[in-house]
């Protein structure tokens, strides 16, 4: 292989799993209620995997349907990234098991764990790679169960918490379709979001905190626009990751974003961490608000904490 003029979104496909649990079912166990809820995150349903909807039984399903969308067969896929904070097994990793599982089996796999900041830095790496000539094709999927790591005791963090997976196909295109990354990290706060381990295998966040620090990336979403070339006004759409609306809304309202449709998936589908970017991008294509070929920003942020973002072309 040799290097190619640009890499572009082949495809897109995503899984959301069967059930979908209410804030008034979750009141039942905590004290709650949907309107408390809803006016502090924006999130009226969720969805939460059965035990059959594994995380990489969830990758896998969008896996293949990216790859209808692309129209490609497994066996064209020389490489497959599995962006996931919930892998089943820390030993193996999830995205040798999806390429597995689809027939993807002549093609390189490995996992990408940058939280909820994951799609994106799978999409930029993938991209890079190949623009480099290093593969033509890269099957990207972003799978997480979150519910597995959820303490359906506390208030503060499952009322947000759900499950879902999405995936694209990433190929050389003659002009990029893929923006430059922005990408970075505060370090210094990994208390912030973390899942202890050692005994301790619940989600634990710092709600305020987080909100605070997402708020201030508004500058960082900005110099996402302007490596790409793209006026914010420009946008057709804009896809944070899906924490909640709030900050949603205030990434978007920050960047001067006008004419662009905001994805808001997180109000039915809940925070699923990596999957958030592909699950609210396909909810856009889906209902119209955005169509092929329309630029639109995708910027994941999350625990490390870290974020990273671009300028896409729609598949």
């Amino acid at each position: 292989m040799s290097a190619v003029g640009g890499a572009r979104m082949l495809g897109l496909g995503v899984y959301r799993p069967a059930r979908l649990v209410t804030n008034d079912e979750i009141a039942q166990r905590v004290e709650t209620s949907d309107a408390w809820i809803q006016s502090r995150t924006g999130i009226a349903t969720r969805r939460i995997a059965d035990d059959e909807e594994t995380t990489v039984a969830m990758g896998a399903a969008a896996a293949e349907k990216a790859l209808a969308a692309a129209g490609l067969t497994a066996d064209t896929i020389d490489l497959v990234i599995g962006a996931t904070c919930t892998s089943p097994s820390q030993i193996p990793g999830a995205g040798p098991q999806i390429a597995h599982r689809i027939g993807a089996t002549h093609a390189g796999a490995f996992d990408i764990n940058g939280a909820c900041a994951g799609f994106s830095y799978a999409v930029s790496t993938a991209a890079d790679m190949v623009r480099a000539g290093s593969v033509r094709n890269v099957l990207v999927v972003a799978t997480e169960r979150l519910s597995d790591y959820t303490d359906w005791d506390d208030r503060s963090t499952c009322i947000l918490l759900a499950d879902g997976a999405g995936a694209t196909v990433i190929g050389p295109a003659e002009t990029d379709e893929i923006g430059p990354a922005v990408w970075g990290h505060d370090g210094s706060r990994p208390e912030v979001i973390r899942v202890p381990g050692y005994g301790d295998n619940l989600f634990r966040m710092e709600g305020q905190a987080v909100f605070r620090w997402a708020i201030s990336l508004v500058p960082t979403v900005r110099q996402i626009c302007e490596r790409a070339g793209v006026a914010p006004d420009e946008l057709a759409g804009i896809v944070p990751h899906q924490a909640n609306l709030r900050i949603v809304e205030a990434l978007a309202t920050g960047i001067g974003a006008t004419n662009a449709a905001v994805a808001r998936d997180v109000v039915d589908s809940g925070n699923t961490s990596a999957a958030s970017i592909p699950l609210g991008l396909a909810r856009l294509l889906d209902t119209g608000e955005i169509r092929r070929g329309d630029p639109v920003l995708l910027f994941g942020f999350g625990a490390g904490l870290t974020y990273c973002g671009q300028v896409v072309r729609c598949p």
